[in-house]
């Protein structure tokens, strides 16, 4: 926040510098747009009639529409490029932001992960060092990856034994992911690679991992389409992802996220179903039962995730009766809030 206003106090100073004729010249500079095409384009929506005259830049992939964006970025830049102090922010924002950026490390097994980012780099690298003391080597620098430096590498799951690492890969800003997984001692990537993720980890389980993701999108529709049906599967390691298995779809409700996990002890995979930013419900499946799901906390106007368990107890952070949210003890074989032991009460302050 504080950079935010330094920059924003610096740019009014700039701007302030700025001779009268100067600022005189660049606010009547007249802008001449390019003309954008219509169609014909009227939906029905139980028999109202909507018009939709753009419906053609919808499909960011068609020849004219990156001429139409060809066209719009000249005119943009047209402009932007006859600021004059333009370039005396752009060095300014280079000075703030060239220094070196690191994240916490994390652990798996006796490896170290942690990101940095020498100052200026699209993307942060990943680096793995073995035990405290070893000597940190790059594990996945995603700014090699594309020319333009718009790949975004994630760390998303660790295999129960160490040896596996699943990342997502997302190009050019895109909400898509791709998932591949790397062995961490050799860095040798599998042949594995998982399409058709948004909104994803990758939680493992024996030789493979859940994750979730939507049906394939029709050809020519991967960036315009709706996105339903948002559903987990099991991933096999080694296996093609046509022989994915299903393991929940809510097809009453199409527009519903779904993600989770799998507890420490590796018996429970714990669901979450959410429609939008707000709550959502909390399911379990027991995976040594190989059960269906069951619904533990209802509807979407709480916020109530499970953090740990020991057997059948579940350890929940709730904001049920505690809008600053308390810790919960809930046995899953009396899980009504009469039978919850609460182990954190709420207090003034929230509880992480």
């Amino acid at each position: 926040m504080r950079t935010f206003y330094a920059l924003l106090a610096f740019g009014l100073f700039l701007a302030g510098c700025q001779s009268a004729a100067d600022h005189s010249d660049n606010s009547h500079m007249k802008l001449q747009y390019p003309a954008t095409a219509t169609v014909d384009q009227v939906d029905d929506y139980f028999g109202t009639q909507i018009a939709d005259p753009y419906r053609w830049l919808e499909v960011d992939t068609a020849q004219d529409v990156e001429a139409w964006v060809k066209e719009q970025n000249e005119v943009t830049f047209g402009y932007l490029e006859q600021i004059p102090y333009r370039e005396a922010i752009r060095e300014r924002y280079e000075e703030l932001f060239n220094y070196p950026k690191l994240s916490s490390p994390f652990q798996a097994g006796d490896h170290y992960f942690f990101y940095k980012n020498d100052g200026l780099q699209n993307q942060s690298v990943i680096y793995v060092q073995e035990g405290l003391d070893g000597e940190p080597e790059v594990f996945i620098d995603p700014n090699a990856l594309s020319k333009e430096g718009t790949v975004a590498i994630n760390l998303i799951g660790i295999s129960d034994d160490n040896r596996y690492v699943a990342y997502s890969r997302q190009d050019a800003g895109s909400d898509w992911q791709e998932i591949h997984v790397m062995e961490i001692a050799t860095k040798q990537k599998l042949p594995d690679v998982l399409k058709w993720v948004k909104f994803s980890g990758a939680s493992w389980w024996k030789d493979g991992f859940f994750y979730s993701r939507y049906p394939e999108p029709a050809k020519g529709s991967e960036y315009s389409g709706d996105n339903k049906y948002h559903s987990i599967y099991y991933h096999q390691l080694g296996t093609p992802q046509e022989q994915d298995k299903l393991i929940y779809r809510d097809n009453d409700n199409p527009n519903i996220y779904h993600f989770g996990g799998v507890t420490e002890d590796g018996r429970y995979f714990v669901m979450y179903k959410q429609p939008g930013t707000d709550g959502f419900a909390t399911l379990y499946k027991d995976l040594e039962q190989n059960g269906d799901f069951v619904e533990l906390f209802a509807g979407y106007s709480n916020k109530s995730a499970v953090v740990h368990n020991i057997g059948d107890h579940f350890l929940v952070r709730t904001d049920i009766g505690a809008p600053n949210y308390r810790l919960v003890e809930v046995d899953l074989k009396k899980p009504q809030k009469e039978n919850w032991k609460e182990i954190i009460p709420e207090n003034k302050n929230q509880f992480q």
